[in-house]
C-alpha cells in the first residue's frame, strides 16, 4: 500500500463515516461544557495600604549634627540596614497562622482555619483526598496557615503602596478573611518597627555610656599627672609628664562619643515617633475580580479533541496495515542484499 492509497482510503472512511466522527465532536465539546460549568468561580479581592511615617528624618538629622557638633561630614547617620519589609512581614508563617486562629462571626463564630478546611473539601476534586478538622488548635492552626498561602498575594506596587490580593471560591469570605489579613499585617509591621528603634536606641545608649567611661578614665589619668608634676628646685626649670599621647586619644574617644550620641539621639527621636498608621486606601469590597472558565471555549476544545479522538478510531487500522506494509517491504529489501 503506497501513500497514495492510504490518503484515499482514509478519505473515502472519513466520508462514510462523517456523522459519527461529527456525533464524537459533539459529545465530547458537552462534556467539556459541563466540565467547564461545574468548575467554581474565583473571587478576588483587592485592597491597598501604605504605613503613614513619621516627619522626613533628613532634617532631624542636619539639626542634630549642628547641635551635636557633628560637622555635617565626619557624622554617620545611623543605619537603616535590615529594616522591616512589609512584604516579608505580609507572608510570613506569623502572620499567615495569627490570621487563621481569627474567629468569623457571620460563619458562626468558626475559626478562619476551620472554614478553609471546610471550603477545601467542598470544592475537592474526586480523586482528592478530604481534610479532617483536627481537635487539637496548634495542628488546625498550621493546616490553615498552609491552605492560606496559596490564597493571597502581598507586594509593594510601583506607587509604593502594599497591596493584598485574596483570592477564594466563596464571594461571602473575602470581605472578614481580607480585613483580618489587613489587620494583622498592620499590627505585626508596627510591632517589629517600633521594637527595632527600641533597640537601636538601647544599643546606642550603651555604646555612649562605653565612651563616656573611657573618657572619664582619661581624665582620671591626666588630673593624677597634673597632682604629680616635679620642680628641680625654686627658681628653676619646671617640668611636667608628658600628656601629648593621652590628650590624643582622649580627642579621639571624644569624637567617637559625640558620633555616638548623634547615633542616639536620632533613634530616641525615632523612637518617639515611631508610630506607624496603616492608612487603608482601597478596601476589599465589591465589585470583586471574577475568574471563571469560559463555556465555550471549553466546548470548541472538547469538540475538536472528539473530532480528531474519532478520527483516529476509525482509521487506526488503516494506518497499522500501512505501518506493517512498510515493515515486511523494509525486511525483504535487507534480505535481498547480497552478502560480500
Amino acid at each position: 500500500m503506497t501513500t497514495q492509497e492510504l490518503t484515499r482510503k482514509i478519505l473515502i472512511r472519513i466520508g462514510k463515516l462523517k456523522w459519527l466522527i461529527i456525533l464524537g465532536g459533539l459529545i465530547f465539546g458537552t462534556l467539556m461544557y459541563f466540565f467547564a460549568k461545574s468548575k467554581p468561580t474565583i473571587y478576588t479581592a483587592k485592597s491597598s495600604f501604605f504605613p503613614l511615617s513619621s516627619a522626613p528624618e533628613n532634617n532631624a538629622s542636619s539639626k542634630l549634627s549642628e547641635l551635636l557638633g557633628g560637622g555635617g561630614g565626619n557624622t554617620k547617620s545611623l543605619t537603616t540596614d535590615a529594616n522591616v519589609n512589609i512584604e516579608e512581614v505580609g507572608r510570613s508563617k506569623k502572620t499567615r497562622e495569627a490570621v487563621v486562629a481569627e474567629k468569623v462571626a457571620s460563619f458562626n463564630n468558626k475559626t478562619i482555619a476551620t472554614i478553609l478546611i471546610e471550603e477545601n473539601n467542598k470544592y475537592a476534586l474526586f480523586f482528592e483526598e478530604k481534610l479532617e478538622i483536627p481537635n487539637n488548635d496548634t495542628t488546625l492552626i498550621q493546616i490553615g496557615a498552609e491552605l492560606i498561602k496559596t490564597s493571597y498575594t502581598v507586594k509593594v506596587n510601583k506607587n509604593s503602596l502594599l497591596e493584598i490580593n485574596f483570592s477564594s471560591k466563596n464571594r461571602e469570605l473575602l470581605l472578614p478573611i481580607t480585613n483580618v489579613l489587613t489587620t494583622k499585617i498592620s499590627e505585626f509591621y508596627k510591632e517589629l518597627k517600633i521594637k527595632k528603634a527600641k533597640s537601636d536606641f538601647l544599643f546606642l545608649q550603651a555604646k555612649v555610656d562605653s565612651f563616656n567611661t573611657l573618657i572619664n578614665s582619661y581624665d582620671k589619668q591626666i588630673v593624677l599627672m597634673d597632682n604629680t608634676t616635679l620642680f628641680v628646685a625654686p627658681g628653676k626649670l619646671m617640668y611636667e609628664l608628658p600628656k601629648d599621647k593621652l590628650e590624643r586619644e582622649k580627642s579621639l574617644i571624644i569624637s567617637q562619643r559625640n558620633s555616638a550620641v548623634y547615633n542616639r539621639e536620632e533613634a530616641m527621636l525615632r523612637l518617639e515617633k515611631e508610630t506607624p498608621v496603616i492608612e487603608v486606601l482601597d478596601k476589599p469590597t465589591p465589585p470583586y475580580l471574577i475568574k471563571s472558565s469560559s463555556k465555550i471555549l471549553y466546548s470548541i476544545v472538547g469538540f475538536v479533541f472528539g473530532l480528531l479522538a474519532f478520527t483516529f478510531l476509525f482509521t487506526v487500522n488503516l494506518l497499522l496495515k500501512y505501518s506493517n506494509t512498510i515493515v515486511k517491504s523494509t525486511i525483504a529489501e535487507k534480505m535481498a542484499v547480497p552478502i560480500k
